[in-house]
Formats: structure tokens, C-alpha cells, sequence
């Protein structure tokens, strides 16, 4: 009986912890609970992890704030980023041609001279301009003069200088250029004699400061010439330096830096239709740095080659660079090996088959190497004559130029150079040039009295041409 009466007691115990641990619940599954500092109750124990499920189901998250609602027109004054510029007109060179986005220029194009026009007898045949350049020298379309002892030399008839006049005014002559033949200019960052020619340049025109940095004016200016030219389908030759101006920079460094700084203002832009003339007449005595003269600007023409080499979107992957020769001069070997062009000039030369000769002897320094040659200015007219200087320029396969700057005593109509410049077709010289370029190009240009009315009036009637 007393061992029945403990099994008895033994079992009512056990029933008693079952139901307090029913009671307990998820809190005796869960452990101990931890103290509010973290740490594990004493005399704790922790027993082996648990196994992770096998697919464990993800968790959903809770629903957060609504996004907030942005008013568009807040974003309206924001900085915006710069637009990838879209250029429209690319410059590269085959052989001895010219190439437009990769189409030869003046494409079909030949020149029959008008009959009773045979040039020294020969018979009358046809001349290739396709591929070839024609230009003007335009040097300065972006002129300011930093010297205020000077400055007012420059002064319009109805007002003071005004360099943003000047650009805005050169800008918009360019479709009547381009709509005669046009098909490139020659501009200058150190400009060209606004005064004719002057062993002495008192006046300060350079976009470099001494340092060879870029002012920010010109080259605001610069970049919106080369954008109309771009827009226009013009070839812009881009003189770096000038003889009268290229003492601005200190030394030789600073010459360096100048070449750098374009280079790379360039390449930002993404230009393609720019030749770099690193220096115009790099053999005449007007310069001060020895770099830039015939025997070492070779340096600086690779200088801007290697620089841009693989950054530009054309064929060659690079600028297109060179340095043109002073009047009746060839270019060293050196120059000609770097050079991407032979860049000629024709001022002082008054024979045209002296033209003839020089195209003739800068092809042969070539060799097997071929390119194509371009005189860059020439200030000969006679573009009613039998034979001219652009005309023997064509004869023998090569680009030319038109120089005019204005004589003494010349009206303000005259010239592409003197300042203040009329950059329309105002003039007869002007006018001679761009009506014998639009024959080349099979155009018949409007009647002189279209463009010329002032000069006109003290002419008889037979030299004013035809009726318009």
C-alpha cells in the first residue's frame, strides 16, 4: 500500500510539470530572456544552432512613406550638362586632294578658260579643280588691339572699335563667300597687319597672354566663327602665330604653352574641319622666337600632330597642321616632311608662270610622298586677264588665296585685311576675284552693279558690266 501511494504522488508531480510548461508556452521554447544590457543569464547554456530552413520564404517588407512628388518647374533653373557638339564639316586629305566629309571638294568641277583666253598659246584644255582649296585671307576676323595708344585707329566712321562688331559683321558675309565658291579662309589668333605693311607693330593683338594662356574673349570669338564656318561647310586655316605679334609671348616656353593650349581648345570642341597654320611666313625676319622660324617650326607642326593623335573624329585621327612660307619661298625639307599640306604664299611673286614654277619645284622636293599644295595668300589681281596668278596656280594642281588689304587713300569698302574691314563683296578687286572663282565652279555670279554701286558711278558705261 505505501509503495502504490508514492507511484501515486510520483505521477500527480509529472502531471504537474507538464501543465506549468503548457502554461509557459513560447517562453520556455524561446530560452531564458536576456537582461536589457544584452549579456546571457547566468548559468546559461547555449545549446547547438538551429538548422536554417531549406526554401526559406522571404520576408514581405512593410509598406514605407509615399515617394514625394517633384514640381517639374523646380528643375527648370538647374545647370544643365553640355551637349555633345554635332560638327557638320570634316576636313581630310588623299593624295594631293582636298576631302569635305570624305567628298572631294568642287566634285566634277574643271576650268575651261573663255575663249580667246589660252594661257601662252597653248590650246585650249581643261583644268581639274576637284580636290583642290580656295581661300581668302581673312586674319582679322577676331582683331582686338590691347594697346590704348592705338586702339582708336581702328575707329568705325559712325563710332568707336568694337571688336564683337567686327566678328558679327565678319560672320555674317560668310554664306555670300561660301555661295561664290568659297570653300576655305585663313584666320590668325595674332591677326595680320591691319595697317598694310609695317616693319614697326605698336599695336597688341594676340589672344595669348605672356604666358602663352588663351584669352577668354578671343577665343569666344574664335569659337563662333568656326561654328558658322562649320555650319556652312568652310574649311577654316588657323594661324597660330604671325611675325608682327609673336613677341606677346615671353620666350620660347610660353610659344609651347600657346601651341598646347589651342591644341587642347580645340580638341574639346571636337573641330574637324580646322588645318592649323602654326605660323604664317615662317621664314620672314619678323619673328623674335627661333621656334617658329623655317628652320625649327617643323617642331612645333609634329608638336600639334603627336598632341591630337587618335582625338579627333576624321581620318587621319588627328589635326591637320603645317606653317606656309613667306612670299616666292618653298618650304625646307624638314617642314615638308611634317607638314600635312605645302603651304605657299604668292605676295611678291608677279610672274605667273614663277607661280607655276614654284608649284612645280614643291612637288618634286616630295618624292614619292604626295600632297597637295595651296598658296595661302596672294595679293595679285588681274582676274580679267588671259593668265593670273590663281589662275597658274590651277594650270599646275594647286590651291590659291586671295590677299587684299588697301592702299592708300582706298575707301573703307576696299580690302579683307585694313581695319575697319568691310567683309562684304563691296569692291571691284573683291568682286574680280569671286566672279572668276564662281566661273570655275560653273556658277554665273550676279552683275557687278549687284554687289558695287558707289564705285561704279565715275565709270563708263561699257566697264560697269551688265545691267542688274
Amino acid at each position: 500500500m505505501r509503495l502504490q501511494a508514492l507511484r501515486i504522488m510520483a505521477v500527480v508531480l509529472a502531471m504537474g510539470w507538464v501543465l506549468t510548461a503548457l502554461a509557459a508556452g513560447p517562453a520556455l521554447a524561446a530560452g531564458p530572456e536576456r537582461p536589457p544590457d544584452g549579456t546571457r543569464p547566468r548559468g546559461h547554456r547555449p545549446g547547438p544552432p538551429r538548422p536554417e530552413p531549406e526554401n526559406p520564404q522571404p520576408q514581405k517588407p512593410e509598406p514605407g512613406p509615399p515617394a514625394p512628388v517633384i514640381d517639374p518647374s523646380l528643375l527648370e533653373d538647374q545647370p544643365k550638362l553640355p551637349e555633345e557638339p554635332k560638327r557638320q564639316t570634316c576636313l581630310s586629305i588623299k593624295d594631293q586632294a582636298f576631302l569635305i566629309n570624305d567628298k572631294p571638294t568642287y566634285p566634277g568641277r574643271v576650268f575651261r578658260p573663255a575663249k580667246g583666253e589660252e594661257t601662252k598659246g597653248e590650246e585650249r584644255k581643261e583644268y581639274k579643280v576637284e580636290g583642290l582649296l580656295f581661300c581668302a585671307r581673312m586674319a582679322n576676323g577676331i582683331f582686338d588691339d590691347l594697346n590704348p595708344e592705338t586702339r582708336s585707329r581702328w575707329a568705325y566712321a559712325d563710332g568707336p572699335w568694337d571688336p564683337e562688331r567686327n566678328t558679327r559683321d565678319f560672320t555674317g558675309a560668310m554664306p555670300a563667300w561660301r555661295y561664290h565658291g568659297l570653300s576655305a579662309f585663313t584666320l590668325n589668333l595674332q591677326g595680320g597687319s591691319p595697317a598694310g605693311s609695317s616693319p614697326v607693330q605698336p599695336w597688341d593683338n594676340s589672344a595669348y597672354t605672356r604666358d602663352g594662356r588663351l584669352r577668354a574673349d578671343y577665343m569666344k570669338r574664335l569659337e563662333a566663327v568656326l561654328d558658322k564656318a562649320d555650319e556652312l561647310g568652310l574649311v577654316v586655316i588657323l594661324g597660330l602665330f604671325d611675325g608682327g605679334q609673336d613677341q606677346r609671348v615671353w620666350d620660347e616656353r610660353s610659344v609651347l604653352q600657346a601651341v598646347d593650349s589651342v591644341t587642347d581648345w580645340l580638341l574639346e570642341r571636337k573641330y574637324t574641319h580646322v588645318l592649323v597654320e602654326v605660323a604664317d611666313a615662317c621664314d620672314s625676319r619678323r619673328y623674335d622666337h627661333k621656334i617658329l622660324t623655317d628652320a625649327r617650326v617643323h617642331e612645333l607642326v609634329e608638336r600639334v600632330e603627336k598632341r591630337s593623335e587618335g582625338k579627333v573624329a576624321s581620318p587621319a585621327g588627328r589635326l591637320l597642321a603645317g606653317a606656309s612660307m613667306d612670299g616666292g619661298s618653298l618650304p625646307p625639307p624638314e617642314l615638308l616632311k611634317a607638314a600635312d599640306v605645302a603651304l605657299l604664299q604668292g605676295t611678291g611673286v608677279d610672274e605667273p608662270d614663277r607661280i607655276r614654277r614654284m608649284v612645280q619645284h614643291t612637288r618634286g622636293r616630295m618624292g614619292s610622298r604626295l600632297k597637295p599644295i595651296l598658296f595661302t595668300a596672294d595679293d595679285h589681281t588681274g582676274f580679267d586677264q588671259p593668265d593670273n596668278n590663281m589662275i597658274a596656280a590651277v594650270t599646275e594642281y594647286a590651291g590659291w588665296g586671295f590677299f587684299d588689304w588697301r592702299r592708300e587713300g582706298e575707301s573703307f569698302r576696299q580690302g579683307f585685311q585694313s581695319l575697319p574691314v568691310d567683309w562684304g563683296i563691296n569692291s571691284l578687286r573683291k568682286y574680280g576675284f569671286f566672279r572668276l572663282l564662281a566661273t570655275m565652279m560653273h556658277r554665273e555670279p550676279p552683275p557687278m552693279s549687284h554687289y558695287i554701286r558707289e564705285e561704279l558711278k565715275d565709270r563708263p558705261r561699257a566697264e560697269r558690266g551688265p545691267r542688274g
